[in-house]
């Protein structure tokens, strides 16, 4: 599905279900970045939550969105050394630990649970 039509379906989702759906995305990174053997599956996803974050953010409230723009900057940066970083075991678990911190952060963001 190309990007547009990802971004029409997604934010036809009320905010707490984006919100949810990010907290999935950050949850298949840290899951992914520790056991994958296949850099690009976490460089999709790492691109994935950076978009959800950029079509969700601006409707949170200000310290939500202030957290969520951080997030986002990480993300960028993960993704900008995730090639080499991927090769190294230790950055492999510093980003999944980082990448499961960021999930629980969106679920109480959500409120869902």
């Amino acid at each position: 599905m190309n990007k547009d039509k990802r971004r029409e379906r997604f934010l036809r989702d009320p905010l707490p279900r984006r919100l949810g759906g990010l907290a999935a995305t950050l949850g298949r990174i840290s899951s992914s970045a520790r056991s994958s053997t296949e850099p690009s599956v976490v460089a999709n996803l790492l691109d994935e939550a950076k978009h959800l974050i950029e079509w969700t953010a601006a409707e949170t409230d200000p310290e939500t969105a202030a957290e969520l723009v951080q997030m986002q900057t990480l993300i960028t940066l993960w993704q900008r050394t995730w090639n080499e970083a991927s090769q190294n075991h230790q950055q492999r678990i510093l980003l999944s630990v980082q990448a499961k911190e960021w999930s629980d952060k969106a679920v109480d963001f959500s409120g869902l649970v």
